[in-house]
């Protein structure tokens, strides 16, 4: 597959295929998944798959993208409306930490910033897909809290970048730089704790 822009085309397979893909992405990443297992797994022809997504990066960050999706769904799942703003965060928390210290969600970040000045479209479904994603669902919330009176907050999309950036605090930098590449338990309620706790005593109401 080659770094070609193009416009995603959905189509009666394209559900198929990027199940298959994400199968074979999360079992292999991104350099061992190869079309043919791809293409197999998703129980098409090669033919098929080219026809949807003519790169692999495309079809890896339109997996990402709807990866991202699903774990916010989920996230928002246990989201009542007697939660309290340290529930919600923790668990929202969780599931970014949990994403960012994933091979796949490493992979993702890793191909994005390599590639985006040659495979823009990458980028973009990169930022879409993550920080966009998480600042808009987090500001979603932030709105509801306000109104209850449970948290005070001036700049919400500000709020939200500093909560995202909160969780990766220790982790991304050494897992980038290959330091580590697995967290214990211990480790991530470590930093979870810090980044609910830093944003409470910051904008609790």
């Amino acid at each position: 597959m080659t770094a070609t822009a193009h416009k995603i085309r959905k189509g009666r397979k394209f559900d198929q295929v990027l199940e298959g893909a994400r199968v074979v992405f999360m079992k292999d990443g991104f350099e061992g998944a190869s079309v043919d297992d791809i293409a197999k797994t998703a129980g098409v022809s090669k033919a098929t798959l080219y026809s949807y997504f003519p790169d692999k990066r495309l079809l890896f960050a339109e997996v990402a993208k709807c990866e991202c999706h699903r774990q916010a769904d989920t996230a928002l799942e246990v989201v009542t409306s007697d939660s309290t703003p340290d529930e919600v965060l923790r668990e929202a928390g969780l599931r970014m930490i949990e994403f960012f210290i994933s091979d796949f969600g490493l992979s993702m970040f890793r191909i994005c910033t390599a590639e985006s000045g040659r495979f823009p479209e990458l980028g973009k479904h990169f930022y879409e897909s993550g920080p966009q994603l998480v600042r808009e669902r987090l500001v979603a919330y932030f709105h509801e809290a306000i109104d209850k009176g449970q948290l005070k907050i001036d700049d919400l999309d500000l709020a939200a970048d500093q909560f995202a950036e909160l969780c990766k605090a220790s982790f991304f930098p050494r897992l980038l730089c290959g330091m580590e590449s697995s967290f214990d338990k211990a480790e991530i309620e470590r930093v979870l704790n810090g980044a609910v706790d830093m944003f409470m005593a910051r904008y609790g109401a």
